[in-house]
């Protein structure tokens, strides 16, 4: 059975270029140490009105999104094994030395086993 880390994070849209090639990068780094997919989101149609829309829940500020993402590995165990690898790639360190084009400490972040998958 799989098993994914999930994060949502408000995102300003004029950040949206800079963050796109900061998780364009990200993408290469984990798959390049054998994450099985990763996929980034950006909010499109986020004005529910049967259930708390996630700008709401995330007390996104005018002029910000939403971004919902996810990482998939083989296993638990994968995935640290591949995080380790990946804290430790240049490439990352590099991108963790400029100004992030959003507010980490309003981001959301877990690791999921997979519960169904069709």
């Amino acid at each position: 059975m799989s098993y994914v880390d999930g994060f949502v994070l408000p995102l300003p849209k004029k950040n949206l270029a800079a963050y796109k090639k900061m998780a364009t990068l990200a993408s290469k780094v984990w798959r390049d140490h054998g994450a099985l997919d990763y996929c980034e989101c950006v909010g499109d149609d986020l004005d529910a009105k049967f259930c708390t829309p996630f700008p709401r829940q995330m007390k996104a500020k005018p002029g910000e999104t939403i971004v919902i993402a996810w990482i998939e590995f083989k296993s638990k165990a994968h995935r640290n094994k591949v995080n380790g690898a990946v804290m430790k790639d240049p490439r990352l360190a590099k991108m963790m030395t400029n100004p992030m084009p959003f507010d980490c400490k309003r981001m959301l972040y877990g690791g999921f086993k997979v519960l169904v998958r069709k």
